[in-house]
């Protein structure tokens, strides 16, 4: 995702015991782990929920317990023998020694009651005395009494051995195997071997929020997966803070730490790196959070933040444990989603991890420590939570025509962006009937699993994997040609399904406007053309959406589109060079609609020097509106335009403008 370019150009990308002698007596057991054996003839796709069962009652731990860890270790699904990026493996994500857990970025400082942050949960000692890891899977084969390789492919080995290492806590922690799950919350608390106070204490939290609220899903292995709600079992009073550096402007509930990203002079020619000084959001609103993935290691992107003649961005979020670290204020604009407008207006996040191993990297503590972070940056800010504000670094709209093919892909397909908003709490669902003028797109992550290449090598095929995009045709058929992006690929080569190539794909949460129906099929206006994707009412991939469209005003057979909202000529000061207009190489022609969740005020700053202050923002009267043109997001002139509201059955009126468009 990476690279180093020449630092003048500031806009552009520079860019997570139980021993032998643990054994209960059957008079022992609590009521409640009395459940139903799984039998010989169990279905394909129970076989996990009845490996909860058996192994809850096996080892005298709360079904409940044992699921909802579980489904924050991994969401259930098992990877089998494929390793994350901890070396945690299967459903309960058991960790091998071997690989162990990446670092935190700075020493643990003490926590508030005395306690080293790194013995809280990371560490409890065995029998003999050693240190060990609560999640080791080498510990909890030795404790089901299999070899260790077996709890890197079998998914029921593996729960077996997450239920030996819960029941061992709980023991080490002198309490009994209790049929009460909130008995059990210190020994969650050491699970997964979180390396801080803030950490383990928000990890137990989700885990009994979990199991007060229930959970179903479809695992990436076609597991059907179960937990009742609890509504009487509630989340511990509160999450205890570490100490943090001042400057990190986080959460409570999460672990931060600071990196600083340089703001300093290069050379004698003034140029510098690798961020601009700003005021936001009093010189600038903040509208955006952008999400990325590093396509690298966390080690290496610490490097990449603090070379001044390289990208930045505000924060990173670890694979391993979703932990968190700043390196620009917010208030300060970091170089990182290859156009200078939108970094003026955003926040950009990076989350270790490579698109094409989602599986590997994407973590659920990462996604869930990621949400929270955004959560918390929204409401400060008042960024609204859709995906025209909190979208992906391949969402970013490019600035000109020509930089389009230079624009980034991450993170990806495979980033679960439908979930990803139900952390936001902000869920991604219908708001109109299926007959409506606009559609959200909504495939179920789980099942939707379109063919891609290049995962491993251009053109070899990638692994089935869940998928939050949807692949876009010219006609509604699966062989008709896919559309093609005349911007991407200027010289008409083809859209492919490499997975890295967005000519042809829209994604979920996204909202575009109805063109055209033909049976299951279902055409969307997109980047001037009709574009075609099947959309079955029995597994539909896009839902019935309300909102706004805009369309050309009567009378203009097609409107320019442009990357960015930039002022007036008037607006300029005296003695500052107007930066000039860029159409893209595209049009919005006569009778096409588009969807628009904001107006948009133009702007414009130079910060191109090295300065002691922030440069200042040139705020022009010219208005615009945001729309989702493509995979990408683009403007529109607010006078060249109607607005129309999507109605369920047909076509909705253009709706008056007593003035410019606001935000």
């Amino acid at each position: 995702m990476r690279r180093t370019v020449a630092p003048r150009v500031p806009g552009g990308l520079r860019t997570c015991r139980l021993t032998a002698c643990l054994l209960a007596t059957a008079a022992l057991l609590p009521p409640l782990l009395i459940l139903p054996a799984s039998g010989a003839d169990e279905a394909d796709d129970q076989r996990l929920q009845n490996a909860f069962t058996d192994a809850a009652r096996e080892f005298h731990v709360p079904r409940s317990v044992l699921m909802s860890v579980s489904y924050m270790q991994s969401r259930w699904d098992s990877h089998p023998g494929t390793p994350s990026v901890a070396g945690g493996y299967g459903p309960m994500h058991l960790v091998e020694p071997a690989r162990g857990r990446a670092p935190a970025p700075a020493a643990a400082p003490p926590a508030p009651n005395g306690r080293k942050n790194s013995q809280l949960a990371g560490t409890v000692f065995a029998s003999g005395g050693h240190a060990v890891q609560p999640a080791d899977l080498d510990r909890a084969a030795r404790l089901i009494k299999v070899p260790a390789a077996e709890l890197r492919t079998d998914a029921t080995s593996n729960v077996r051995g997450g239920a030996a290492l819960l029941a061992s806590a709980q023991r080490q922690l002198g309490k009994p195997l209790s049929n009460d799950p909130k008995a059990w919350w210190q020994a969650v608390e050491r699970f997964p071997g979180t390396p801080d106070v803030t950490s383990a204490t928000t990890y137990a939290n989700d885990v009994f929020t979990l199991i007060r609220r229930g959970a179903h899903r479809t695992t990436a292995e076609g597991q059907e997966v179960t937990l009742p709600a609890m509504p009487g079992v509630s989340p511990h009073p509160g999450p205890q803070v570490s100490p943090r550096p001042k400057e990190v402007e986080c959460p409570p509930e999460l672990a931060c730490d600071w990196l600083a990203a340089p703001y300093e002079e290069i050379d004698e020619d003034g140029d510098y790196g690798n961020h601009d000084l700003a005021d936001r959001p009093r010189d600038q609103k903040i509208d955006y959070i952008v999400i990325h993935d590093t396509e690298s290691t966390l080690p290496n992107m610490f490097k990449t933040v603090q070379d001044p003649t390289e990208a930045s961005w505000h924060y990173s979020v670890r694979s391993s444990d979703g932990h968190v670290t700043q390196h620009v204020r917010t208030k300060d604009e970091a170089w990182h989603s290859g156009s200078k407008f939108v970094n003026a207006r955003s926040i950009g996040i990076e989350h270790e991890g490579f698109l094409t191993h989602p599986g590997t990297w994407y973590t659920e503590q990462m996604y869930r420590s990621s949400a929270r972070l955004v959560r918390f940056l929204a409401k400060k800010y008042g960024v609204p939570l859709d995906r025209q504000h909190i979208f992906g670094h391949d969402n970013v709209p490019a600035p000109t025509g020509d930089s389009i093919p230079e624009m980034h892909e991450d993170p990806g397909p495979f980033w679960d962006w439908r979930h990803y908003f139900d952390l936001l709490g902000a869920p991604l669902k219908a708001t109109a009937g299926p007959d409506s003028d606009v559609v959200m797109i909504l495939p179920d992550y789980a099942t939707h699993k379109p063919r891609y290449t290049g995962c491993e090598g251009a053109g070899k095929r990638c692994q089935p994997h869940g998928s939050s995009a949807v692949r876009l045709h010219t006609a509604p058929a699966e062989d008709a040609p896919l559309i093609q992006d005349p911007g991407r690929r200027p010289d008409g080569e083809e859209s492919t399904e490499d997975v890295s190539d967005l000519g042809s794909r829209v994604s979920t949460g996204q909202t575009f406007a109805v063109a055209d129906r033909s049976g299951e099929w279902t055409a969307i206006w997109y980047q001037g053309n009709k574009a075609w994707f099947k959309n079955p009412k029995e597994h539909p991939t896009a839902v019935g959406a309300s909102g706004r469209m805009v369309t050309p005003k009567e009378g203009l057979d097609e409107i320019p589109v442009y990357g960015r909202a930039l002022p007036e000529e008037e607006a300029y000061p005296e003695g500052m060079e107007e930066e000039a207009d860029s159409p893209l190489p595209y049009s919005l022609r006569a009778g096409q609609r588009y969807v628009t969740q904001s107006g948009v005020g133009s702007s414009y700053v130079d910060r191109s020097s090295f300065s002691d202050l922030p440069q200042p923002v040139v705020l022009g009267q010219e208005r615009y509106y945001e729309i989702q043109f493509g995979h990408r997001l683009a403007y529109v002139r607010a006078n060249d335009v109607d607005l129309v509201h999507a109605s369920a059955g047909s076509a909705g009126a253009p709706e008056q403008q007593p003035g410019p468009a606001g935000r």
